[in-house]
């Protein structure tokens, strides 16, 4: 797999016009990019389909709840829009993650990957909603969940990438959130358990998901050019 496409840069922005003009600043060192729901509910589909016909692979991280139809119906609409990820939440249990296997089935470029537990939450949150497992627990019993599911990959903090991975074998993906890089416009970090994407890549995972540090770099094509050299002299093999 190119490393390129294992960077996925979040376009993590509240208009069109910011998300553009970074993806036009990255031109052809950015290959992978995350529309998540924020970008998605104002721009509609139009940026989105324009990457795909560019050649990018699209992460839709819509984080799929809702009953199994509503769910498989949102998977195909993903799947004739040409992206190549949607997420789902693993929490939905198996019927929903089944039901968005069984809808991307008709495109073969559309992986399922199930959200085990957002990376912001800590074992104290799982706590306040009245789970009494820890972050490590809850996020190795949704993976198993995901993985009978026949879903493609999860999404887990960088920190139980290595974890998972022994759990999952070398097959499935492992997409991770909150990646930062150690830089001086690098913002606050919202996730709980962070790491550096070479970390990230060491510990198993397949794709690293990278936002502002990035994308508020003075120069991001740069930044991403020297990301991918040092990707891909730590990466490991993928299927």
């Amino acid at each position: 797999m190119n490393i390129a496409r294992r960077i996925i840069v979040a376009l993590d922005f509240d208009n069109v016009d910011d998300a553009e003009a970074i993806v036009d600043r990255l031109g052809d060192t950015g290959q992978s990019y995350k529309v998540g729901l924020e970008l998605l509910t104002v721009a509609g589909p139009t940026l989105a389909t324009r990457l795909v016909g560019e050649g990018k692979d699209v992460f839709l991280d819509l984080k799929l709840f809702e009953i199994p139809t509503s769910v498989a119906g949102a998977v195909r609409a993903a799947g004739r829009l040409g992206a190549t990820m949607v997420t789902v939440h693993a929490m939905g249990g198996s019927k929903i993650m089944e039901a968005a296997v069984r809808a991307a089935a008709d495109f073969p470029q559309l992986h399922v990957i199930a959200l085990t537990v957002v990376t912001s939450l800590t074992d104290t949150d799982l706590a306040a909603i009245g789970l009494s497992a820890t972050i490590e627990e809850q996020v190795t019993r949704l993976t198993r969940l995901a993985q009978r599911a026949g879903c493609h990959g999860v999404v887990a903090s960088p920190q139980d990438a290595a974890l998972l991975r022994a759990e999952l074998g070398p097959d499935m993906l492992i997409v991770t959130p909150g990646v930062t890089l150690q830089a001086e416009w690098n913002p606050p970090t919202e996730h709980a358990r962070p790491a550096h994407p070479a970390a990230a890549i060491r510990a198993g995972a397949t794709h690293i998901v990278i936002g502002r540090s990035l994308t508020r770099a003075p120069d991001p094509a740069a930044v991403l050019a020297h990301l991918e050299d040092e990707l891909g002299s730590c990466q490991r093999p993928t299927t």
